[in-house]
């Protein structure tokens, strides 16, 4: 049995149950096959062992009041995985579906995903099953204050710098950050996603999205292409999906469809991102009402159809994980889709991608596509350790650099390895070779 076969079965047997963890590895491994085998010393240095296992993970419970005077539980987790080339980077989320298993995957693919921005950050992740929809102000902010007062002991801003995900934006932030500056009685850029004028940055909330189009930019530059009427199929209607959007338009694209949870809108003319914004980020109602504003557009219901049937050239998926499966990957095929960009974490299952990368559709993993937030993140800690506040054109500018540096990364790692326009594989190599090269420089810690 081969190093990379020993690996996957030894994570199988211990980590067995762990769904999402298992296929983030599996997928992670498998394509590192090309250079670990080829050097023999990763297997004497045990460093595939090590990174797989988490530095540390820690599980708590978080227990907090709700209006009704009634005492609620919640399970919180930090999982910090690799700080060989930095303080642990990554975000919170907030959500009914959290557990160890998802937590894991995240923070494993968090991994790379910091290596690729160049920036100094190692991976990390954590939440809670804790769901704020329909919660109070209040009830949200009991929660958070008291999930911050144990998570507090296990973050710093040269330890463990969390953001935010999904189910916690810039309320629940607030709300953390306070109860944490409270605790050390320090004011330091522990937290990312701050708000402007209190330590945060400026394009953070556009950060993911426009990243996303960025990176997919600097491909079709490379074929002596662009944006320009390109018909862009988009899943999700939050923010990473809302503002990949809104550069995806101003690049010269049409964008035809958005989801939710119950559905999705079809408008062959363009969507109205206006009307989006409205109905999404001010009202926060269902995508349905869309349809009853702009009488152009079609409402399909979740169980009627699926957003990847629409014809298009460029397909976002920026949901969640595992929302583009094998049947849509061919039916995107089919439909002359040329290239799908992740702009959410693990949303195509591995052999949905498999499907695409060997029908020569363009495909950009998450740990590279949607490295924008992250980086922007990093971007944040900067100007908060020298005090200093960037325009908004500044830190734009910076993350466009970043994302050409991550597209001409991979690009060159895929090449080098002889998969040229691979770009799962040359994200996995690009990433893991320079946080391999850390912790070899750095010993068995």
């Amino acid at each position: 049995m081969g190093y990379i076969d020993n690996i996957i079965s030894i994570i199988e047997k211990k980590d067995a149950g762990q769904v999402e963890f298992l296929q983030a590895a599996k997928e992670v491994l498998d394509s590192l096959r090309i250079i670990v085998d080829q050097d023999s010393t990763y297997e004497k240095a045990g460093l595939l062992e090590r990174l797989i296992e988490p530095e540390r993970a820690v599980v708590f419970r978080v227990p907090w009041v709700d209006d009704s005077g009634k005492t609620q539980v919640n399970r919180g987790f930090r999982v910090q995985f690799n700080s060989a080339i930095g303080p642990y980077k990554g975000g919170l989320r907030f959500h009914p579906s959290v557990n160890l298993s998802i937590i894991k995957f995240l923070g494993f693919e968090q991994i790379f995903k910091n290596s690729l921005t160049g920036m100094p950050i190692g991976g990390g992740k954590g939440g809670s099953d804790f769901d704020p929809k329909g919660k109070s102000d209040n009830e949200v902010m009991h929660f958070c204050q008291s999930f911050i007062t144990e998570l507090y002991r296990h973050i710093g801003p040269d330890t463990d710098v969390p953001a935010g995900d999904i189910g916690v934006g810039g309320r629940e932030i607030g709300f953390m950050y306070g109860q944490y500056k409270r605790l050390v009685n320090k004011f330091e850029g522990v937290l990312t996603g701050k708000g402007i004028g209190w330590g945060g940055s400026l394009a953070r909330t556009e950060a993911t999205g426009y990243g996303l189009v960025y990176i997919i930019d600097e491909y079709l530059k490379s074929k002596k292409d662009g944006f320009k009427g390109k018909k862009v199929a988009i899943s999700g209607s939050g923010n990473v999906a809302i503002f990949a959007a809104e550069k995806a338009s101003s690049l010269g694209a049409v964008i035809i469809s958005m989801t939710d949870s119950n559905g999705f809108i079809y408008d062959k003319d363009g969507i109205n991102l206006d009307t989006i914004k409205e109905i999404k980020l001010i009202k926060r109602e269902r995508l349905s009402k869309y349809a009853e504003v702009h009488k152009s557009s079609v409402y399909t219901d979740a169980e009627k159809g699926r957003v990847w049937d629409i014809p298009c050239d460029i397909a976002l998926p920026c949901a969640t994980q595992n929302e583009l499966l094998l049947d849509d990957a061919k039916k995107l095929a089919a439909n002359g889709c040329r290239v799908v960009g992740e702009g959410a974490n693990m949303p195509t299952s591995l052999d949905a991608t498999e499907y695409l990368i060997g029908n020569s559709v363009a495909f950009f993993p998450g740990k590279a596509a949607n490295a924008g937030g992250v980086a922007t993140s990093a971007l944040e800690m900067c100007q908060n350790s020298a005090r200093l506040s960037w325009s908004f054109e500044e830190v734009d500018q910076k993350l466009k650099n970043i994302m050409t540096g991550i597209f001409n990364n991979i690009d060159n790692a895929a090449k080098e390895y002889g998969k040229p326009g691979n770009f799962v594989l040359g994200a996995n190599i690009a990433g893991f070779k320079k946080v391999a090269k850390a912790m070899l420089d750095q010993g068995v810690i």
